[in-house]
C-alpha cells in the first residue's frame, strides 16, 4: 500500500515541532532535573537547578524559548519505502521551509544563529536555515520524524577520538568530562557512539540522544548487554566527579547516559561523545498521509511547583560601582545586579579588539562598567527583550586582557568557567567575573526593564545592547584575586563523594 505525503503537511509538522519544543521541555528531563534537585547537597548547584526548573515552567506557561540560544535544526528521519510524496520539493527544502516558518513565528519570534561562509563571513542566514538533514529508507508505509534544536554551547563540547582496540572507553569518557567544562550546562545527557567509522561514531552519539531517560530502569533490572554496562558504569563514574551543575560542584553531572554501539573494523574503535544541555529540545512525530502531525501540549501538571529565594544577596548598582567595590566581593557569593548593563559577544569583541589595535575609538565607553555575554531572542509585543541567558565565557578568554586594560572594563557576566588566560587577566586586572545560570533564559529576561541597541547595529543579536537590570541574580565565579569556583566547587565536591560523607544516588 502506498502512502501519499503532502508537501504541506511536512512544513506544518516541522514548523510546529520546533515551535513546540522551543517552550516545552521534555516531560521525562523535567522529572529527572527535579529528582536531581530533590537530592542535591551543595546549595549552590541546587539554587542552579531551582531557576532551571522555575524558567523551564515560566516558558511552558508564557510559550517563549527555554533558551536564549534557539538551536542549530537536526531533522533525522526514517522514510518508509511505501511512501510518496505529493511535491516537486526536495526533502531539504521542505524541511527548511518548516524551519524558515517557526523562527519568524510573531507570537513566539525564534533566533536565527546559523551563519553561511563558516570560516570566512560568518553571514548569519536570518532564518536560521539550513537545518541538518539525515534520512534512512526503511520498509513500511510511513515517515517517522525526529526534530532536534541543539544549542551550540553543548555541541561544542563534543569529543571524538580513534582509540586503540585495547583502549578503555570509561577511561576516555572521564578524561574529557572536565575538559568540557560547564559550558554544555549540566545536568545533562551524554549520547556515546561507539564502533563503526568516524563519521558514524558521531552520527551513533548523536542519535542515542534521542532516546528518553530510563537510567533507572536500567539500574533496577540491570544491564543485558556491553552498552548497557558502559551506561551504568559512566554514569556513577561521571557523576563521582563531583562537577555538578552548572560546574559549581555537586552531586548531579549527567542524567542519564545513551550508548549506541555498531561493529568496526579490527584495527580502530572509534568513540564519539555529545552532550545534550539543561536546554534539551527535542520531539518525535509520524506522517502516515493524514495530514500534518500537531503536537499536543502538556499539563502544567508535569512541571514541579519550585521556589527561589535569593536569601542575604548582595544588592549591587552597576550605575554607581567602582573599582574598588568589587574587592570586597567574595568566590561563591549570590550578587543581585541592577542598572545599566552592556552587551556583548564573539562578533562585537573580535570588532572591538580589531579598533583598539587600530586605535580607533570606540562607540561605547566601558570604564567601570560590565558586559553581559549575551545575544538575546527578538521581543515580541509587551517585551522590552526576549529570553536573554548568558553565552558561554571561555569564547571571549582571548579577548579579555585587552577589554580589561584598554576600556577601563570593571567584570564580565557569562555562563560557565573561564579559562587560565582569562583568569590571569581579571587578577592582573582587579576585575571580577559573575557567573549566570544557562538554561534560565527567559527567567532572566524578567529582569530586563529596558533594552536599546548602543552599537554594530549591523551584527544583529551579536550587536551591543545597553539593558536597564533589576535584581538579575549572578554568583561570583572569579574574584578580584582569581580564585575560581569552577575549579574550587567540583574539588571539593569529589573529595566528598570519595571519602564517602555524600552519597551519589
Amino acid at each position: 500500500m502506498t502512502t501519499v505525503i503532502r508537501k504541506q503537511d511536512l512544513i506544518d509538522s516541522i514548523a510546529d515541532a520546533l515551535q513546540f519544543i522551543s517552550y516545552y521541555h521534555p516531560k521525562d528531563f523535567i522529572q529527572a532535573v527535579h529528582q536531581a534537585y530533590q537530592r542535591e547537597a551543595n546549595p549552590a548547584a541546587k539554587d542552579a537547578m531551582a531557576q532551571i526548573l522555575i524558567n523551564s515552567r515560566m516558558c511552558a506557561e508564557g510559550h517563549r524559548p527555554i533558551c536564549q540560544d534557539t538551536g542549530i535544526v537536526s531533522v533525522i528521519m526514517k522514510i518508509g519505502m511505501n511512501v510518496q510524496w505529493d511535491t516537486d520539493s526536495s526533502i531539504e527544502d521542505m524541511i527548511n521551509e518548516g524551519v524558515r516558518l517557526a523562527y519568524n513565528h510573531p507570537d513566539n519570534k525564534l533566533r536565527a544563529s546559523v551563519l553561511a561562509d563558516p570560516d570566512g563571513a560568518r553571514k548569519n542566514t536570518g532564518d536560521n536555515t539550513p537545518a541538518m538533514v539525515t534520512y534512512k529508507l526503511v520498509p513500511g508505509d510511513k515517515v517517522d520524524v525526529h526534530v532536534v534544536a541543539k544549542g551550540g554551547g553543548s555541541e561544542a563540547k563534543t569529543k571524538f577520538a580513534m582509540l586503540n582496540p585495547s583502549d578503555s572507553v570509561v577511561d576516555w569518557i572521564l578524561k574529557m568530562l572536565p575538559t568540557m567544562g560547564a559550558g554544555w550546562c549540566p545536568p545533562g545527557i551524554l549520547g556515546i557512539g561507539i564502533g563503526g567509522t568516524a563519521d558514524k561514531a558521531m552520527a551513533m552519539a548523536k542519535e542515542a540522544l534521542l532516546d528518553p531517560i530510563d537510567i533507572q530502569d536500567l539500574q533496577a533490572r540491570g544491564a543485558s548487554s556491553r552498552a548497557e554496562e558502559l551506561r551504568l558504569e559512566i554514569m556513577d563514574k561521571v557523576n563521582k566527579l563531583g562537577i555538578g551543575a552548572q560546574g559549581l560542584g555537586g552531586l548531579t553531572t549527567v542524567l542519564d547516559v545513551k550508548v549506541k554501539d555498531c561493529p568496526t573494523h579490527a584495527a580502530n574503535k572509534p568513540v564519539a561523545v555529545i552532550p545534550n544541555c539543561a536546554a534539551t529540545r527535542l520531539v518525535k512525530f509520524t506522517l502516515d498521509g493524514t495530514g500534518p502531525s500537531l503536537q499536543t501540549p502538556p499539563s502544567l501538571d508535569d512541571w514541579p511547583e519550585i521556589t527561589w529565594e535569593v536569601g542575604n544577596a548582595r544588592r549591587v548598582n552597576l550605575d554607581e560601582i567602582t573599582k574598588q567595590d568589587v574587592l570586597e566581593w567574595q568566590p561563591g557569593e549570590t550578587i543581585l545586579l541592577s542598572g545599566k548593563l552592556l552587551t556583548g559577544r564573539d562578533a562585537a569583541h573580535k570588532r572591538m579588539v580589531d579598533m583598539i589595535a587600530k586605535g580607533e575609538p570606540l562607540p561605547v565607553d566601558f570604564t567601570n562598567r560590565f558586559i553581559y555575554y549575551v545575544g538575546p531572542v527578538d521581543p515580541i509585543e509587551g517585551e522590552v527583550v526576549g529570553p536573554a541567558g548568558p553565552t558561554t565565557a571561555t569564547r571571549m578568554d582571548k579577548f579579555t586582557r585587552t577589554m580589561l586594560e584598554e576600556t577601563g572594563l570593571a567584570g564580565m557576566v557569562g555562563k560557565a568557567e573561564r579559562g587560565p588566560t582569562a583568569i590571569e587577566a581579571i587578577k592582573d586586572n582587579k576585575a571580577v567575573y559573575l557567573m549566570a545560570v544557562g538554561g534560565s533564559a527567559y527567567l532572566v529576561s524578567k529582569a530586563i526593564k529596558a533594552s536599546k541597541v548602543v552599537a554594530f547595529e549591523d551584527l544583529g543579536m551579536e550587536a551591543i545592547y545597553e539593558f536597564e537590570i533589576e535584581d538579575m541574580p549572578v554568583t561570583v565565579a572569579v574574584d578580584s584575586s582569581g580564585e575560581s569556583v569552577h575549579q574550587t566547587g567540583p574539588k571539593i565536591w569529589q573529595a566528598k563523594i570519595e571519602e564517602g560523607a555524600i552519597e551519589v544516588k
